[in-house]
């Protein structure tokens, strides 16, 4: 059985507001496998952004353990954290923060030029998944001549661009309307099967969790 792509241990995370404690994570484990898309299900509020930004190393204050692909990652140093960021994750968030001066092509080669891939290369990439979630037409378009879909299936291919080994996406249909965000989940998540990427996907709809291979609920700061 091949190792998990994400397994945290004990995970937790508290704040101070007005002199009082707040704790959000509460002890948290969870191992995702390869290729399994998971649903973080749970009421706005709840803690699901702040495991996402954990797992996503994008910021300190944890306790626990937290290993990405088998590394150590919440023991790393700040450019270590980017390595495994670079090489083994991509993200989707509500709101697509595609680069506005770039068009769509533009913003799925960026991220594999800094990862180091040539550009022909990186174009090559850009318009196979871009031409899968059915953008072939909108290559040159920037973002504020895109639909809200089609902003959000560039970031998708964004996200996917450097064949990560897991996808955390936080309520990445939030901001559509329903027969949209219906369509773009179903595009992204056969995207993600067919790359063979696991995915984290933080979402309130329980609709839309069921249509993923597992869900968990995070209910008081931990995992059900």
């Amino acid at each position: 059985m091949n190792d998990p792509v994400v397994r945290l241990g004990n995970l937790t995370r508290s704040f101070e507001q007005g002199g009082v404690r707040i704790d959000v994570l509460r002890g948290v484990d969870l191992e995702v496998q390869p290729g399994e898309i998971v649903a973080l299900l749970g009421p706005s509020g709840s803690g699901k952004s702040t495991m996402l930004q954990a797992v996503g190393l994008l910021e300190g204050g944890f306790g626990g353990t937290i290993e990405i692909a088998g590394i150590p990652a919440s023991k790393l140093p700040s450019d270590g954290r980017t390595s495994v960021r670079r090489e083994h994750l991509g993200f989707v968030y509500q709101f697509h923060h595609l680069l506005p001066d770039f068009n769509a092509e533009e913003n799925v080669i960026l991220p594999q030029l800094v990862a180091g891939r040539g550009r022909d290369e990186a174009r090559e990439r850009a318009r196979e998944l871009l031409g899968a979630l059915g953008l072939s037409q909108r290559l040159d378009h920037r973002p504020s001549q895109l639909s809200g879909g089609e902003q959000q299936r560039v970031a998708v291919a964004r996200a996917l661009a450097n064949r990560p080994t897991l996808v955390l996406a936080d309520e990445p249909t939030g901001n559509l309307d329903e027969h949209t965000a219906d369509r773009v989940l179903a595009q992204f998540l056969e995207l993600v099967r067919g790359e063979g990427s696991a995915a984290l996907v933080a979402t309130h709809n329980e609709r839309l969790a069921g249509k993923m291979d597992r869900v968990v609920r995070l209910h008081e700061g931990k995992l059900e």
